[in-house]
């Protein structure tokens, strides 16, 4: 869109130094005039100084008739607001004394063109913004500006704050140019002069790529990516925005007990992707690690928490991770005690846990944040936290008792994205013999023909792809002896088998354990199958309580934290480098990382550190960082990230021109699959619109700088101890740029939506989905007095190896608040981005996409009200929505949020 003033005069402003305020004056200075002249080509440029109101005035001495523009800029700033966090804003004060005089931020216009005489920059029009008016939550803020005739377009807008206090300034309109307004909308923290004299420069929603940059944004283009970048060297400041590299050391706490030491994630030995820079000092007992510090740094535009609106996310989960779960810890004194009864169980969602005090917390507005598991009681200091039922558990009270959900859930439930289709048998171990013993499984073709034999043979059902497999054989196995050494938890390497029958569904065939040799025994492996004798009904329960703590610590660590919160992060942190905010590109991916690198910094500061809620309460316990670090080096691929080739990596779906989406899927009832394929190509037309109009010619592509080295960046510093893999895209062509941008995109949104929003849904009663199995199978090495007690009372036993009641409503409680939908989520293509309203072209492919995505929450309504499609519903089954575009704020089970934002 133009910018420039329909005027035709073509001499150059020449502009005034802010007037000085007298002392003694009190600012009222209505009849005071500054005349002020420097004389050069006849030109004079005359102030005046008006309180509350500063005016940049440019005139000339002749031409009367050549006049300027009176154009005035509209500032947003909007209020910050304390909480636990911090408490930043617009401070009292001096402050208030700068916005009385009319002196809050110093604006100065940028023009896109060069001075045609000089051939340098034009000189920028500057002008003081005054306080206008203050509702709730945003401060208004004015400024006037003449803008001579051949000034040319506004590109871009630098801002001083003189304030004391960062503030957070959301937009800028420019109103008075004969071709409309111009809109600039920065949402970013603006530092204090006093903590950086440095300038800020929002530029004009207009984008352009690198060659097509007007020449009077140029240096201010590639400036500001040198600022982004920083030098690599000090502490990082809170005001700061500066994005580097650096590898997972602050994990840790090594000064604090050397039990809390852990490994560096990232490098040679133990491959991992690249976190955010902070830049702290190293631990005084391992010069590897970083300190620990209360408040993690993240680049200051990342971090949107002390404003209104965007408060829930993140103090929802530090709140919860900083006072409820600490309360918790307080209230259940022995913290390996195990629920008595299933009964006690239903207590935490009927009568509910009694918390002691919240220390330090406002307990209003906590009840206000968490008001579905934080209940009052009247007349008292304490605090109840009562669950809510989760729906699974609402519908029927037994579904996780049934091997039919068992089955489903691997199809349409909280980890739908391991199963994978058997293709070779016998099945056999990749690992050492010499180290984990014989690599031959358990499960042999007679056991799973006695089952299936009905129908075929294991030799037939592999041929007509029948089998498939939850395999976690060869990730866990070499982890099982480190993490038995932690007390109150066990550890196997797991198989279990599945057999598609004619309906569509899943049957369990066979679930195999496996222990290695160790402590002088040899390798121990069982296999359990289902069956109609008691004490091998009750085996099989506790064989599944295995098999779910392994899927669920591999559901959190890696198709969660790994391959969305983790992988993620290197994008933005080279996207924020190398690509200037002007850039399309840059444009189209920034609403998908919004919010991430803050929730990440909260991630490694307690969930994911040493004695974390993943540490204490999930399978791996302190081996969890290392185990994902291992699942990264042996099984991620940037390629595979993209939704159809996962598919068909795992066996799961079959090139196919003639199939919809291109595909064929081996499970034609396979709900993420089917749901995640729609919402994959909506969002692949919409970037092919996007890219193909920002690159018509091919050439653009290569010539590209800062996108090649966006691209170059995440795979060789991001991504660094995956740089020489064979498997990475190249970037050539506009279908390459599409095809890569599609795959972050759908990690940022469809990905994390299907594997974050049903975790209360799914694991909010954890028997359905324990995150850790304390003890071994009963007929793995047992004790006669043991195996008696297990003989009289099965549950006793099911009941002991389950988590402990500390850690499954530790565990339920995070769950909650990390399904929760903020009141302000942005929805994928839900509202559109001011830059890519302004663009007619984009503006229409976005009302596609959005058209699209309305469709899509019809389909799968349909689909859910199909009684043929048996994985997603049923009696008492809960209907498959995580892939549903939109939602109500809340735990609902469904919306994609445009990214990874808790």
């Amino acid at each position: 869109m133009l910018m420039k003033p329909q005027l035709t005069q073509t001499r150059t402003p020449f502009l005034l130094l802010k007037p000085p305020i007298y002392a003694g004056n009190h600012g009222n200075a209505s009849a005071l005039l500054l005349p002020i002249s420097r004389h050069k080509k006849n030109n004079s440029v005359r102030a005046r100084f008006i309180p509350s109101s500063i005016k940049a005035v440019a005139s000339t001495a002749t031409d009367d008739d050549q006049k300027p523009t009176s154009v005035k800029a509209i500032v947003t700033v909007k209020l910050s607001v304390g909480g636990f966090l911090s408490n930043l804003g617009i401070a009292r004060g001096l402050d208030d004394i700068k916005d009385l005089l009319g002196k809050t931020l110093l604006l100065e216009l940028v023009s896109t063109h060069l001075d045609p005489r000089t051939g340098l920059e034009k000189e920028t029009i500057k002008g003081y913004a005054h306080k206008t008016s203050q509702e709730e939550e945003e401060v208004k803020y004015e400024s006037s500006f003449e803008v001579p005739a051949d000034f040319g377009e506004v590109g871009a807008i630098l801002v001083e704050n003189e304030h004391h206090k960062e503030m957070f300034l959301k937009d800028i309109i420019l109103t008075g140019f004969s071709n409309g307004p111009v809109h600039i909308n920065s949402n970013s923290w603006v530092h204090s002069k006093h903590d950086n004299p440095q300038k800020r420069v929002f530029f004009a929603n207009k984008s352009y790529l690198p060659s097509q940059t007007p020449d009077g944004l140029r240096r201010l283009r590639e400036e500001e990516l040198v600022i982004l970048r920083g030098n690599g060297k000090g502490e990082r400041k809170s005001f700061e925005r500066v994005y580097d590299y650096d590898v997972y050391n602050d994990l840790g706490d090594p000064d604090s007990s050397a039990n809390l030491k852990r490994l560096v994630l990232g490098g040679k030995q133990h491959p991992y992707p690249r976190r955010c820079r902070t830049g702290r000092q190293r631990t005084e007992k391992d010069p590897l690690s970083e300190k620990r510090s209360s408040s993690v740094y993240v680049p200051r535009d990342e971090c949107f928490a002390e404003v209104k609106q965007l408060t829930f996310s993140a103090n929802s989960v530090y709140s919860v991770l900083h006072a409820v779960v600490p309360s918790i810890e307080t209230a259940i004194i022995d913290a390996d005690l195990g629920f008595p009864y299933f009964t006690a169980i239903d207590s935490l969602f009927n009568e509910g846990l009694n918390l002691p005090p919240l220390k330090n917390q406002n307990k209003e507005f906590l009840r206000t944040l968490l008001p579905r598991i934080l209940k009052a009681i009247t007349d008292s200091e304490e605090n109840m936290l009562r669950f809510e039922t989760p729906e699974t558990m609402d519908r029927d009270k037994f579904f996780w008792f049934r091997d039919a959900e068992f089955c489903r859930q691997t199809l349409a439930g909280l980890n739908p994205c391991s199963i994978q289709l058997v293709t070779e048998w016998p099945l056999k171990s990749k690992l050492d013999p010499k180290i984990y013993g014989p690599p031959e499984s358990a499960i042999t073709t007679e056991m799973i023909e006695r089952d299936i034999r009905g129908f075929m043979t294991v030799k037939e059902a592999i041929n007509q792809k029948k089998l498939f497999i939850l395999d976690y054989h060869d990730l866990l196995l070499p982890y099982v002896s480190k993490v038995r050494e932690v007390k109150g938890t066990t550890l196997y390497g797991s198989r279990t088998l599945f057999f598609l029958t004619p309906d569509g569904t899943l049957r369990p065939l066979a679930i195999e354990l496996t222990r290695p040799p160790m402590d002088g025994k040899p390798q121990w492996k069982e296999v359990h199958v289902p069956s109609w004798d008691a004490t091998s009904i009750w085996l099989w329960r506790l064989a599944k309580v295995h098999v779910l703590a392994h899927d669920s610590g591999y559901h959190q660590l890696v198709s969660h934290w790994l391959r969305t919160h983790c992988a993620t992060e290197p994008y933005i942190i080279a996207t924020n480098r190398q690509l200037s905010v002007v850039h399309p590109i840059y444009r189209l991916l920034h609403p998908h990382f919004r919010y991430t690198m803050e929730i990440n910094a909260l991630a490694r500061e307690a969930l994911i550190n040493a004695g974390g809620i993943i540490e204490t309460s999930f399978a791996p316990a302190k081996y969890s960082g290392e185990l994902s670090s291992a699942a990264y080096d042996q099984q991620w691929q940037f390629n595979l990230q993209a939704l159809p080739a996962d598919l068909i990596n795992r066996g799961m779906a079959v090139e196919d021109p003639s199939a919809p989406h291109g595909l064929k899927l081996t499970i034609e009832d396979y709900p993420f699959a089917n749901d995640g394929l729609l919402l994959w190509d909506a969002i692949k037309e919409w970037v092919s619109d996007y890219v193909n109009h920002y690159y018509p010619n091919p050439s653009l592509i290569e010539s590209d700088q800062e996108l090649q080295q966006w691209w170059t960046e995440i795979r060789t510093l991001g991504h660094a101890d995956k740089k020489d893999e064979p498997w990475w895209p190249v970037l050539k062509t506009p279908k390459d740029l599409i095809q890569i941008i599609t795959t972050i995109v759908w990690v940022t949104s469809g990905h994390h939506a299907a594997v974050n929003f049903g975790q209360y849904t799914y694991a909010g009663y954890f028997p359905n989905r324990p995150t850790v199995a304390r003890t071994n199978m009963p007929t793995e090495d047992p004790s006669e007095e043991f195996w008696k007690n297990f003989l009289k009372k099965p549950e006793g036993a099911l009941l002991q190896c389950f988590p402990s009641q500390i850690q499954a409503t530790r565990v339920m409680a995070v769950l909650d608040i990390l399904s929760n939908h903020s009141p302000d989520e942005e929805y994928l293509g839900d509202t559109i981005e001011p830059a890519w309203a302004e663009d007619p072209i984009i503006k229409a492919a976005f009302e596609r996409f959005n058209g699209r995505l309305t469709e899509i929450e019809g389909t799968v309504d349909e689909r859910n009200a199909n009684r043929n499609l048996k994985n997603r519903s049923g009696a008492g089954v809960v209907p498959y929505e995580l892939l549903k575009p939109f939602s109500k704020p809340g735990v609902t089970g469904k919306g994609v949020p445009y990214s990874i934002s808790i």
